[in-house]
């Protein structure tokens, strides 16, 4: 039989006591230490201080990170000679990052093509078609559909599909016009959309796929007819019920999709998203979410999507997402919540990593003039030495900061406090000096997680300030008033932990302090 796992939790001086808290409530199976490196704050702990101040306990069998540390795993685990990886960024995060709460999922699969169709590409040049179909791609897209427009020549319909084609591209054409089809199939289109029991004919001309539809909206007999021709033909084709737009159809629209899965429970089907992403003034995200888990309950496995208005310019991104996140939940027979945070934009599950009661004991602890900024459940906190107000209006603040001689540093201020009550509101997380977390709604910073940000400014005003354009934490050397390091093993931990140890005196929380009791 094999040794348990022994998990060595790196962390700073400030974060250790919540890190005692959580890991003390892991499982009694898991084993585990943690290693002080001796710095007040995890984020800047280097690679160096790593290797020169933390000392694996016998029998470590993994190292854990705080997330924000810009250390390089890898070149840690050749030191160390254990695998070594960096967790979450938040301590509350950990459970459900070992797999404990929620699960550790793979996000990379997906069984939903899809179809991004280039609305006005009649209108647009050869290489303005290219461009675009490329960026759809980038974005997640499968297949570039090219729009025809009723009355609208498109002359360069046959280049428009030979460059995409020459640029690796799937391509598919999406006309009223027979003759549009007939000459997107004969420039080597890869589908056609999309054609009826009266225009099938089409379909053994060409070897490009059709996508069937019903003459009618309600007319699903037509579709049954052009599927049976199709199928006895031996001819692959998608069929699509038609999906329309709320209050002209829709939940009969729904049913039509149901209906056609059970006649037909092995053919290939296409579910077009577009008359409810973009013909109802909501946050197309959760529309999108919906209707891909409709298409993942039914194995309809292409969707078709546009983007026209400015409410839906990121249709593809979310597509995407949902995607992932459906088939995942799907392998898993599990409901499509724990699968990351990419659905979710406005709001987050757990928007406060930190109570009030323990951003208050943090602020009581710095002796630098540096400004903190948190929020809590109660508000914004702001914090240094000197003063720890709670509020809800980041203009609020501005008489209680010693900014008004120092320009630079009021603006950051302001930027980061008005951040910060957007965050509150919504109830999203916040975490200073980065950017909010937006889901697939907006595209995510990617950087360098082994190397530190660029200096900036953060630090109070006066004689001790740094120079201008510096952040003041980069300024501070690491190991500067750094305590020796220290491993506490998971038995001492979990004894400070535990309910039954001596309590200190009650305290609350007064104007963002804790104060004993009997003084509030």
């Amino acid at each position: 039989m094999s040794a348990p796992e022994h998990i060595v939790f790196v962390t700073g001086r400030l974060a250790r006591a919540r890190l005692e808290k959580v890991a003390a409530g892991l499982p009694e199976t898991f084993r585990w230490s943690i290693a002080d490196a001796g710095v007040k704050v995890a984020a800047l702990m280097t690679e160096e201080i790593i290797r020169r101040r933390v000392e694996l306990p016998a029998g470590a069998t993994r190292v854990i990170l705080p997330g924000r540390c810009r250390a390089d795993p890898e070149h840690l685990a050749a030191h160390f000679g254990v695998p070594v990886e960096r967790g979450p960024d938040e301590v509350v995060d950990l459970p459900a990052w070992l797999g404990l709460s929620a699960r550790k999922v793979d996000l990379s699969r997906h069984d939903l093509r899809i179809f991004s169709e280039i609305v006005d590409a009649s209108k647009m040049s050869v290489a303005e078609i290219l461009a675009k179909g490329q960026d759809l791609a980038r974005r997640g897209a499968d297949v570039i559909d090219l729009g025809g427009l009723p009355d609208t020549p498109f002359p360069h319909l046959e280049d428009s599909v030979r460059a995409l084609k020459g640029a690796g591209l799937k391509v598919s054409v999406d006309s009223f016009s027979r003759e549009e089809l007939a000459r997107g199939a004969g420039a080597g289109a890869d589908f056609l959309l999309s054609l009826n029991e009266d225009t099938l004919d089409l379909a053994f001309e060409t070897d490009a796929v059709p996508v069937l539809v019903p003459t009618r909206p309600d007319d699903l007999p037509s579709l049954d007819r052009a599927i049976e021709r199709m199928r006895e033909a031996g001819r692959p084709f998608l069929a699509d019920p038609i999906l329309e737009p709320i209050h002209h159809g829709f939940v009969d629209s729904i049913a039509r999709y149901r209906d056609t899965r059970a006649r037909w429970p092995d053919i290939a089907m296409m579910m077009g998203t577009g008359n409810l992403t973009e013909l109802t003034e909501a946050d197309s995200l959760g529309v999108t979410a919906l209707l891909v888990g409709m298409c993942s309950e039914l194995a309809i496995r292409n969707v078709l999507i546009v983007q026209v208005s400015n409410h839906t310019r990121r249709t593809v991104e979310e597509h995407d997402a949902a995607r992932r996140v459906m088939y995942a939940a799907k392998a898993d027979s599990a409901l499509p919540k724990g699968y990351g945070r990419a659905l979710l934009a406005l709001h987050d599950k757990r928007p406060f990593v930190q109570t009030s009661e323990e951003i208050a004991q943090a602020a009581a602890e710095v002796r630098d003039p540096n400004y903190r900024i948190a929020v809590a459940e109660d508000g914004i906190h702001v914090y240094n030495r000197h003063i720890h107000r709670v509020g809800t209006d980041a203009m609020a603040f501005f008489p209680e900061l010693d900014v008004a001689s120092d320009g630079a540093h009021a603006f950051y201020l302001g930027a980061e406090l008005a951040k910060a009550e957007t965050a509150w509101r919504l109830g999203k997380r916040y975490v200073q000096d980065e950017p909010l977390d937006w889901g697939c709604a907006a595209d995510a910073e990617v950087e360098d997680a082994t190397a530190f940000k660029k200096a900036g400014r953060t630090r109070h005003s006066g004689s001790d300030a740094p120079p201008p354009g510096t952040r003041d934490a980069r300024l501070v050397k690491p190991e500067a008033d750094a305590a020796p390091p220290e491993t506490i093993p998971e038995e001492a931990a979990r004894a400070e932990a535990s309910p039954e140890r001596p309590q200190g005196p009650k305290t609350k929380l007064v104007c963002g302090r804790l104060v004993p009791v009997d003084q509030a």
